[in-house]
């Protein structure tokens, strides 16, 4: 493999550019080997609808669009990131789980954790914040028994 690959896209905070995302980054996944039926796919897709759902619904304005980054690392280590340039930083709020919404990050948390990944927030220059999954990229190549 190369160093590494990448790819992103910029798209409006609007409710429309989750599933354009989640396409988004569907496709550069397939492009790059990733089979669509394989475990971690499915947890890819809801991590990224969740992240962007988050940067469309928690920024309340402030922030006209939002940036996908795809990265396949040298070493295999799958990273998206979703960017804001809303100042306010995912809460980790019990009462959260027990609302009607709120419970994105607990579902990106989850999944992240259950792919053998981790999550971290990162600022960026223009006071905002990027939400950054990494997972294992080998966990990606392994189809599900269940579903082949």
């Amino acid at each position: 493999m190369a160093d590494h690959q990448e790819a992103s896209v910029t798209l409006p905070s609007d409710p429309a550019s989750v599933a354009v995302a989640r396409r988004y980054v569907a496709q550069i996944l397939g492009e790059w080997g990733l089979p669509e039926d394989a475990d971690v796919a499915d947890s890819v897709r809801l991590i990224v609808s969740e992240l962007a759902t988050n940067a469309v619904q928690h920024t309340f304005g402030q922030s006209p669009t939002f940036t996908v980054d795809v990265r396949l690392e040298r070493d295999e280590t799958l990273r998206i990131g979703v960017t804001d340039s809303h100042p306010r930083w995912p809460r980790r709020l019990p009462a959260a789980v027990q609302q009607d919404n709120g419970r994105g990050m607990v579902i990106i948390r989850w999944l992240t954790a259950e792919s053998g990944g981790r999550l971290s927030v990162s600022p960026t220059s223009d006071g905002g914040k990027t939400v950054w999954i990494s997972l294992p990229w080998a966990v990606g190549a392994v189809v599900s028994e269940s579903r082949g």
